[in-house]
């Protein structure tokens, strides 16, 4: 290991914007890691969480009446450094200028933001930010052989795929989607659809996302287009080393979670590309993930001991269906197992506000059992659902929340109930997931990606146990 040009031992602290490409840089240099880090990024994402979307330096130094660089400028700059190697000297001149102006920009940021920081939570997020280098460093493994050949064929393979998952809906042109044929297919299945506010179809992959929980007919199309967008399958970027690696993007979203390019992580293009993700000879793969972690964060939060016990006792949603007399007392996943499916579709559904109509769809129930279900859930969990009114309540009240470990989200007004209720469970599950990565790589577990509430890891053969 050689050694870093500044001290990064206990009695120091680094302090950087969007501190794991910086940290990345350690990892291949070999420095050693800094004990002590200090993100201002993740703390300005603090600071303005729900009242502002862009995060970047930029937007950071104007919002406290810093001078700052033009955006295009920067963009500019950022484009002559990712040209690498081929710099004239006036060039590379240009970039440390550059590189010295961010470090005089971020140390001015620092001065003014210090006496708001909240010193002990933001070197937690600072250590995340090391754990972050260390899973975008590591990447994920990905069998490049088959990746390719997948490509060389790429064109009439999209094209059959339109042709065969299209047939069920008939809302492409070629390889065009269709917003009026999509929007006569949801006419004629009775599926109403969130609009812009323009009245247009609103179409990004994350309505899709939200809509598919209530109807998972269109899964098959959400996948398509996620597909069709993928002209020549180049969304994952692969090295020689046959890891794929994207920036994590750490503390995007409003509850803190993660939010990678849905093209170019793994994990967030159509499920079927997960296939090219494969164990080698020298490393097995494992998939551990959290078990119903956000209905044991809502159980622990409100301190409802029926809902807890249904946590602990493992199937959450027999649990419900015992709790509620819906089922006797000896009853299982077995023998109960339509009871149990409509149970588990209000107990996901309620997490996320859904609907009694749209329960009863999912589920395949009538919308009338699906009203009489969620009431036997509001009744069962008489404490669950009182904490979370009071907590929506204060909220509204307050415009203001946090997590156990200090997330803070803003109210600037026009937030869903919903969202506002489900905040907890998915922030903490974030935070969750922050304070596990940071052990994991602590531990010197080798952690390719975190996936919502689980990770990807990667091990010496048989380490991880038998391969499936």
């Amino acid at each position: 290991m050689s050694r870093a040009p500044f001290a990064t031992d206990a009695d120091s602290c680094f302090v950087a914007y969007a501190a794991q490409a910086e940290i990345s840089c350690f990892l291949t240099l070999g420095w050693p890691l800094p004990v002590n880090v200090l993100d201002l990024y993740a703390e300005f994402r603090a600071e303005t969480n729900g009242a502002q979307r862009t995060a970047s330096l930029i937007d950071a130094l104007a919002l406290h009446n810093l001078p700052h660089m033009d955006a295009t400028a920067k963009d500019s700059m950022r484009d002559l450094v990712l040209r690498v190697g081929d710099w004239s000297e006036e060039e590379k001149s240009q970039i440390l200028s550059y590189c010295q102006s961010d470090v005089y920009a971020t140390k001015a940021l620092l001065q003014s933001m210090a006496s708001s920081i909240d010193q002990p939570r933001a070197l937690l997020r600072g250590r995340y930010a090391v754990a972050v280098a260390a899973m975008e460093h590591a990447g994920i493994p990905i069998d490049l052989g088959l990746l390719r050949r997948i490509r060389r064929r790429w064109p009439r393979i999209r094209k059959d795929l339109i042709a065969e998952v299209d047939a069920d809906f008939g809302v492409y042109d070629g390889d065009t989607f269709k917003r009026d044929r999509f929007s006569r297919w949801l006419y004629h299945n009775g599926i109403s659809w969130p609009r812009l506010e323009s009245g247009l179809l609103a179409l990004s992959d994350d309505v899709f996302k939200q809509q598919e929980a209530a109807w998972p007919t269109i899964a098959p199309l959400r996948d398509l287009r996620n597909v069709v967008r993928l002209a020549d399958l180049d969304g994952l970027l692969v090295g020689p080393d046959a890891r794929a690696r994207t920036s994590l993007r750490p503390f995007s979203s409003v509850t803190g979670r993660n939010q990678p390019s849905t093209t170019k992580f793994a994990f967030g293009n159509a499920k079927w590309m997960r296939g090219f993700i494969a164990a080698t000879d020298e490393v097995d793969l494992a998939y551990i993930d959290f078990t119903s972690q956000e209905i044991g964060i809502a159980a622990g939060l409100s301190g409802d001991e029926r809902l807890i016990a249904a946590y602990v006792g493992g199937d959450v949603y027999l649990a419900f269906a015992r709790d509620a007399n819906l089922v006797p007392e000896g009853a299982t996943k077995e023998s109960h197992s339509e009871i149990r499916n409509a149970c588990k579709v209000v107990v996901l559904g309620l997490n996320y506000g859904m609907g009694p109509d749209s329960m009863a769809l999912q589920a395949r129930i009538s919308i009338a059992t699906a009203r009489h279900l969620i009431s036997l859930h509001k009744r069962t969990y008489r404490r669950f659902w009182k904490w979370s009114d009071d907590m929506v309540d204060a909220a509204l009240i307050s415009r203001r929340m946090r997590t156990v470990f200090g997330w803070p989200r803003r109210m600037i007004g026009g937030e869903k109930v919903t969202s506002i209720r489900n905040f907890p469970m998915q922030a903490n599950g974030a935070e969750m997931m922050r304070i596990a990565a940071i052990g994991g790589v602590s531990a010197g577990i080798e952690l390719c990606a975190p996936v919502h509430d689980a990770f990807l890891i990667a091990a010496p053969p048989q380490q991880v146990g038998p391969r499936r």
